[in-house]
């Protein structure tokens, strides 16, 4: 079954920063095929992308979220529990769910930085562009 619908999850903290990565998907995807959903944090995406990868409807869900030292907590054991979650969702429907969930070492709240980050958000979402549909037609092809 050929797919040409994709979700797309968001995280809502850094959304400035995040959107762009909607913004360079929808570069390589028209944005008619993407239905796009919000959630609170990075945390959440794993639980949707699962949702969403049940559902039959989508050709491939791509999660972005930028997860940073906010000082309270370890960023890092948030990243990797979201990635090995988004992993699983894969794994465990069959559907390709793209991560574009990115943890800088060093963050900054500067415009100079949060410019650079943009920038490297809309690449990433070409990149996750990319690989949903190099993805789709590896699998069009075992199934010809």
């Amino acid at each position: 079954m050929t797919h040409t619908r994709y979700a797309f999850l968001k995280a809502n903290w850094h959304a400035d920063i995040v959107d762009q990565a909607l913004a360079g998907f929808c570069e390589m995807i028209p944005a008619d095929q993407v239905d796009v959903f919000d959630v609170p944090g990075a945390f959440e995406l794993p639980l949707l992308a699962r949702d969403l990868a049940e559902s039959g409807r989508y050709g491939a869900v791509a999660a972005a979220a930028f997860v940073v030292d906010g000082g309270i907590y370890r960023h890092d054991f948030v990243a990797q529990a979201v990635v090995e979650g988004l992993m699983r969702a894969a794994m465990d429907t069959g559907v390709p769910v793209l991560s574009i969930a990115l943890t800088p070492h060093h963050y900054q709240d500067t415009e100079h930085h949060n410019s650079i980050y943009r920038s490297h958000f809309v690449e990433k979402g070409r990149e996750a562009a990319a690989a949903a549909l190099m993805i789709g037609q590896t699998r069009a092809r075992l199934a010809a």
